[in-house]
């Protein structure tokens, strides 16, 4: 398996089909990939793939028609510059670590006491998982709020998982895996500020990535997430360049 190309791929499937079921425009053919409009979040109205520099003029117009903010994922895989983008208007937003693992040489993490992990089947289990995510994850509730509304329209059934830690029955955590382009992909991994540096997000992955059957797990990593995923057995394939346009 290509793992790079299935870390990018995965990222991007994720990326468009959260982007449709927010009503955002597609563009996917020879030159371009992109979902733009579907989202207040400028991290999902994103161009995932492009082949020359002229695609860039034409994402910062239709960022502009649809009055969003937005980002380019750049990877390994994207001929496209820094230079060309920073010109156009885009600023350097950091990079994420794109990190792999063979499920079966997952290592185990200690166990945390009293910590449960239950997958959402409805409605009523994502508004829990809304409101814990909401609690520490990237905009907080603003964000926790679109993303719960997406996957509230795209069901509960595979590709999309989605898991909550609970601890003496108290939701503690999140985390979705995502099956696309032949692998497990993880996001949204966040534990509650007030029950972290208890090995609770190590569990919390390990759990949600052993009741999936696929080869690979793959991430993209936070700077404070990647010792937790490192000591899980994840190892850093590629990096994913994020650059941000606000108009």
């Amino acid at each position: 398996m290509n793992v790079v190309r299935a870390i990018e791929d995965n990222a991007a499937e994720l990326l468009m089909a959260m982007g449709a079921a927010g009503g955002g425009s597609q563009r996917v053919d020879e030159r371009a990939e992109w979902t733009i409009g579907g989202s207040p979040i400028d991290y999902h109205n994103a161009v995932v793939r492009a082949s020359d520099a002229g695609v860039i003029a034409e994402s910062v117009a239709e960022l502009t028609n649809r009055g969003v903010p937005g980002t380019w994922h750049v990877g390994p895989s994207m001929p496209i510059a820094a230079a060309e983008l920073v010109a156009a208007g885009f600023v350097p937003a950091g990079a994420e670590p794109g990190m792999a693992v063979r499920i079966p040489e997952l290592v185990a993490p200690r166990a945390v006491p009293g910590l449960s992990l239950t997958r959402v089947g409805d409605d009523e289990g994502l508004a829990v998982w809304e409101a814990t995510l909401g609690q520490g994850f990237g905009e907080g509730e603003r964000e926790a709020r679109w993303v719960a509304s997406v996957y509230r329209k795209l069901g509960y059934g595979d590709p999309w998982r989605h898991y909550i830690g609970w601890s003496a029955g108290t939701p503690v955590a999140t985390a979705t895996v995502f099956l696309g382009a032949g692998v497990a992909g993880l996001y949204f991994v966040m534990t509650v500020p007030q029950a972290r540096r208890r090995g609770i997000g190590a569990a919390i992955t390990y759990g949600a990535l052993r009741d999936v059957d696929a080869e690979y797990a793959v991430l993209g990593s936070s700077p404070a997430g990647r010792p937790v995923y490192e000591a899980l057995g994840f190892r850093e394939h590629c990096s994913i360049e994020l650059y941000e346009w606000t108009g």
